[in-house]
């Protein structure tokens, strides 16, 4: 090994379908996770995952146990993950870090507070608190060229067209619509371009969602700086409040992702609450070279 590559131990572990890679975050300087999870999230040249963790254990004296940052496999931070928080939790109890049921983390977009509900072997689950939906236009953001009336239903100008969409932020932003199949639409063709819209100067992530019944639904995702997932966390709570906001079901229901099942729970004004898996699936060790890349 040369003297200038590093050796990372690493876990993976995944929420739904919806992947990510573990690490100390006092491994390496800041300054470098951009370069890491675009190097370590490749799939052909290295582990593979829609996203990189970094946690960081906090004092005793602290309200929090644990510090977390998470960049998406282009480079980009992302301000909150549901499935990742929820692996970053798995990982601690896996690797016996934390084993006490309740759980604090602090994330870009605040506290959020977990408690372990069951465990069998590699598999976790959890109930999640993630916070209140963000429904303020200046703090999501989202600029479009007039202030809108609201932003439930709102005419998205795309492709000519216009779609009716519901813009929230779970403390990353959120744009949603609803589909009556996910065949009649292209959906992997038009996320690309909400999510890089210039409405929306962070880019956006977007959900496409079909209505089974007052109680559940199915979605697909366009997660910003990754692409098409299998699942999201803060997309399925986006996708529930959409829904709810737009009187088509019930505070409680089931989100069916293309990776499983979310229990979810919300009503105007409270928090909202998840249920959902993480599963480890392995550990090792990453040898990383700064600044080089094998890919062209």
């Amino acid at each position: 090994m040369s003297t200038d590559e590093m050796v990372l131990p690493f876990t993976k572990l995944e929420g739904l379908g919806n992947d990510f890679i573990v690490l100390d975050g006092t491994l390496i300087p800041e300054k470098q996770f951009a370069g890491l999870s675009q190097d370590i999230c490749e799939r052909h040249f290295g582990v593979g995952a829609d996203g990189l963790v970094f946690y960081w254990r906090q004092d005793a004296a602290s309200a929090v146990d644990f510090r977390m940052r998470i960049f998406n496999a282009d480079g980009g931070e992302a301000e909150m993950s549901g499935n990742g928080l929820r692996c970053l939790a798995a990982h601690l109890y896996h690797q016996k870090i934390h084993q006490i049921p309740e759980l604090k983390i602090e994330t870009l977009s605040g506290l959020k507070s977990l408690r372990l509900a069951e465990s069998k072997g590699a598999e976790y689950l959890f109930a999640v608190d993630m916070g209140h939906p963000i429904l303020d236009i200046s703090r999501i953001p989202f600029c479009p060229d007039q202030n809108p009336d609201s932003l439930i239903g709102f005419s998205f100008p795309i492709n000519n067209l216009h779609l009716d969409v519901t813009i929230t932020s779970m403390g990353n932003p959120h744009c949603s619509t609803f589909v009556q199949s996910f065949d009649t639409i292209d959906w992997e063709q038009i996320g690309p371009q909400i999510e890089n819209h210039r409405f929306f100067p962070q880019r956006t992530n977007v959900e496409f969602i079909r209505i089974i019944n007052r109680g559940e639904i199915e979605v697909r995702f366009w997660e910003r700086g990754v692409g098409r997932t299998l699942a999201s966390g803060t997309g399925s709570c986006a996708a529930t409040v959409a829904s709810i906001l737009n009187g088509l079901v019930d505070s409680s229901i089931r989100v069916f992702t293309q990776g499983g099942s979310l229990e979810m729970h919300w009503a105007p004004g409270e928090s909202v609450k998840l249920k959902g898996p993480a599963r480890f699936i392995c550990g090792g060790e990453f040898l990383w070279k700064p600044g080089v890349s094998h890919v062209r």
